[in-house]
């Protein structure tokens, strides 16, 4: 057997041949801060989080078989170590910039993410509700690679018993995310849990409806997977806040 020098050996490892990079861009008027979170076994990016001023974007490089979850925090606020503060919404508790493999408190928009299975699967999320516009572009794959596109504000349209109120900076206090029937009421029929736990049992709620019409390619309730999941293969991906 040939023998070659180790980091030659290595190197397909290292170059992200075979890897997906996620492009993370803010086209929010306002400072959001991402976080992400790593399937159980994966590899944590970026130490789970970080700060996107307005107009910004950063590349993320991903190994392959990834897969994980990306979703927006906002108003943010932490001291100059990252070490203490918190978020309106989004918070990944512990009050630090970078998440480091806890996940986001609902509600919150998410882009998920399972790569190599042997397709990429991506979706994005509202079924724990909303909080920031959030699409997926696919480029350079083959396959469908059809992109998400969920624009429209649902803060805007939020029905009053789903909204959560808060302070922002353009527009004092307002309704900064809103949540999903299922967090909102804990009840099976919008969690569809228990005996509702069955795609031919749990149906759309007038609740989930509303998420759909404003986001149609994004799942608004668990059973939404015909019209909310999509898939391509060897693929990079653009993620836009707003």
């Amino acid at each position: 057997m040939a023998s070659y020098p180790l980091f030659l050996v290595l190197l397909p490892i290292f170059t992200g041949a075979n890897a997906a990079v996620f492009t993370l861009q803010n086209r929010c008027k306002e400072t959001v801060w991402p976080g992400i979170l790593s399937g159980s076994g994966k590899p944590l990016l970026m130490s789970g989080g970080l700060e996107l001023k307005p107009d910004q974007k950063t590349d993320v490089p991903a190994p392959t078989g990834w897969s994980g979850r990306f979703w927006p925090r906002t108003g943010c606020n932490f001291d100059q170590s990252g070490k203490q503060g918190n978020c309106t919404t989004g918070d990944c508790g512990g009050g630090l910039l970078e998440c480091g493999g806890t996940g986001g408190a609902p509600p919150v928009s998410l882009a998920e993410f399972t790569l190599d299975s042997p397709l990429d699967f991506y979706d994005v999320s509202l079924v724990d509700g909303f909080n920031v516009p959030v699409s997926i572009i696919p480029s350079g794959g083959s396959g469908n690679c059809s992109a998400v596109n969920c624009t429209s504000n649902l803060n805007l349209e939020c029905p009053e018993k789903l909204q959560v109120r808060g302070y922002d900076k353009s527009n004092g206090e307002t309704t900064v995310a809103c949540k999903s029937a299922c967090l909102a009421f804990n009840e099976p029929q919008y969690c569809c849990a228990g005996e509702f736990n069955n795609p031919e049992v749990c149906k759309p709620s007038n609740y989930s409806e509303i998420f759909k019409k404003a986001c149609p390619t994004s799942y608004s309730y668990p059973y939404d997977d015909a019209t909310s999941t999509f898939t391509c293969k060897g693929a990079n991906y653009l993620i836009i806040f707003c």
